[in-house]
């Protein structure tokens, strides 16, 4: 037997009795007398103690060549402990240690297993398998587990059902970049690894499944960052005869539940905000609702005043940083503006009015603005005495954007995004087309599936190019804290509507059959009104644990670079292999 316990079990109802554990060795403790060693596995960490006075001299010996990491098993007696330590559950006790066995030797880890490592993140990831040892990763893994978990036990009680999916299927040109594999039996022609099971799902709601899910992997090739990895997972579900409302009112209850019996949260109703007013409070379509400072439009207060920068600006926009003018003083709000200036944001500059105590005001454009003007930003803003104001001009969607990024960076600043607070929302009736000036086409805010609000649907299948410009789109997102975990819509499963969007989208009748047709003969086989969502789940394990990276949810993850560089991925292959897929080799290439 390898173990009666785990090195996270033992408490003080166990002294006296004589256990057996196994484990790794997290580091030593050798005072020539006496010796203490942590012992470590998943559960927690014992300490173990020899003596002089209790260890037989080999025993001692065999001790001391332990080194960190080495795995061994150990038989002894549960003591209680002279010095106890309150940080771990097993702090009242210790294993005074009758027997050990060296199950395997270790060499020294590039980094120390603690919860603190002096490892850097490149070093880590080639040493995963030792990465994960550590408390806080295996923790990340566990939580993950849990949520998976907890998300099949309540779709399940919702009369869902779980089908998986192909993960050989057609590339389409829509959306991010296909990860692509080529067919050894049929040469030249190449499989895709899905973005989502978007195209299937649906054809199981044509099939009468009625409500499916699945947890489920897909590939994208983009670019990588803290919340993007080539391969990630869904929780994707379909519901066939249902409106927008009755999917919300569904993963709303989802969403409520895992946070209920995860992390024990009670989360309130969640509101809607409509895409159009999240743009114009926010300026993002993800708003960080935990904390105010909206968006307030200054044009007809700031402009055609004589100051060039607003009077050429199509926008003139501000927000109000609450009791923060005392605390910048000038050099701070030119590294604030030098901050907003970075190609990242590329703003050209930043406007800051401090509203001083005695009603009077400090500012950047005091020689275009009298008092009396400024004072009426102050009192459209809401702003008090000890307030700073903060104002951006300049074309109006990026200048949004420029704002939001501020916004949030002030919002860190103050310390209004505080830990354990959650703030949910759905944003609805995004653009269901986005215009593009250089291709000369639409591309579809979400995917070429998502069906318009109700009242648009005669608008698109009749209406002129400016029309489709205004179309909205029956779909939404769930935002939590400023980051998008997850959306849906309703679909479109009419032929004639889908057509008509395949046409808006650019695709040739002749490219819509080659790459839809499937889809689209299915609408003509009674397909129902059906509609769905997408949680990303490494997403949303992220921001329930409030961490920003989802690297430590994924077991094995990829670099920036889209490398797994543990093992050395991707990489060359051998060339027989070339010519069993008939792909021209590197050397070839280079000849």
């Amino acid at each position: 037997m390898y173990r009666t316990h785990n090195c996270g079990e033992l408490r003080m109802q166990h002294v006296g009795q004589e256990i057996t554990l196994s484990g790794w060795v997290q580091n030593t403790n050798d005072l020539g007398y006496m010796m203490f060693l942590n012992l470590r596995d998943r559960y927690g960490i014992t300490q173990l103690a020899f003596n002089e006075e209790n260890t037989s001299k080999e025993l001692f010996e065999k001790a001391r060549t332990l080194g960190r990491e080495f795995v061994i098993r150990i038989k002894g007696e549960v003591i209680e402990r002279a010095s106890k330590n309150d940080k771990i559950p097993t702090g009242s006790i210790e294993i005074l240690v009758k027997g050990l066995d060296i199950l395997n030797a270790s060499r020294v880890p590039p980094f120390t297993i603690e919860d603190e490592t002096d490892g850097g993140e490149d070093l880590r990831m080639k040493y995963r398998y030792l990465d994960i040892r550590r408390s806080p990763v295996q923790q990340s893994l566990i939580f993950r587990s849990h949520v998976a978990i907890e998300s099949r036990k309540y779709l399940a009680g919702e009369g869902f059902i779980e089908v998986e999916t192909p993960n050989l299927i057609k590339s389409t040109p829509e959306g991010a970049r296909d990860f692509v594999v080529p067919s050894r039996m049929n040469p030249g022609q190449f499989y895709a690894l899905p973005q989502s099971p978007q195209t299937f799902k649906q054809l199981l709601m044509v099939a009468g499944m009625d409500k499916y899910f699945q947890i489920v992997k897909c590939f994208r090739d983009e670019d990588l960052r803290a919340d993007r990895q080539p391969e990630f997972t869904q929780i994707d579900c379909e519901m066939a005869f249902v409106t927008r409302d009755e999917v919300l009112r569904n993963f709303e209850g989802l969403t409520k539940y895992l946070f209920k019996t995860v992390c024990n949260i009670e989360l309130a109703d969640f509101p809607l905000m409509q895409y159009d007013d999240a743009m114009r409070r926010y300026g993002s379509d993800k708003p960080d609702t935990r904390f105010g400072m909206e968006f307030c439009e200054l044009n007809d207060l700031a402009k055609n005043k004589g100051f060039v920068v607003f009077d050429n600006a199509e926008l003139v926009v501000g927000i109000c940083a609450e009791g923060q003018a005392n605390g910048y003083s000038n050099k701070d709000l030119k590294n604030l503006t030098e901050w907003m200036q970075r190609p990242q944001i590329g703003a050209k500059g930043l406007v800051w009015v401090k509203v001083n105590a005695d009603g009077t005001f400090k500012s950047t454009v005091g020689k275009f603005f009298s008092d009396e003007d400024i004072k009426e930003w102050a009192e459209k803003m809401n702003a008090k005495p000890g307030d700073l104001l903060l104002i951006l001009s300049g074309e109006a969607e990026k200048t949004r954007k420029q704002l939001n990024e501020l916004r949030l960076e002030m919002g860190r600043r103050m310390g209004l995004m505080k830990p354990g607070d959650f703030k949910p929302l759905w944003v609805v009736e995004f653009p269901l087309l986005e215009w593009d000036e250089e291709a000369g086409r639409f591309h579809a805010m979400h995917h070429p599936f998502t069906s318009p609000l109700p009242e648009d649907e005669e608008k698109m299948l009749g209406g002129d190019h400016e029309t489709m410009k205004n179309l909205k789109a029956n779909a939404y997102d769930l935002v939590i804290n400023g980051v998008e975990i997850g959306g849906g819509s309703i679909r479109i499963h009419d032929r004639a509507l889908q057509e008509k969007n395949f046409k808006l989208l650019g695709f040739t009748p002749e490219e819509a059959e080659a790459q839809f047709g499937f889809l689209l003969g299915a609408f003509e086989y009674g397909a129902p009104p059906h509609g769905g969502i997408a949680f990303g789940f490494d997403r949303i394990c992220a921001v329930m644990r409030g961490q920003t990276s989802i690297r430590d949810f994924i077991a094995f993850p990829k670099n920036n670079m889209g490398r797994d560089v543990m093992i050395d991925a991707p990489s060359v292959i051998d060339e027989g292999q070339y010519e069993e897929l008939y792909l021209r080799s590197t050397a070839e290439d280079e000849v």
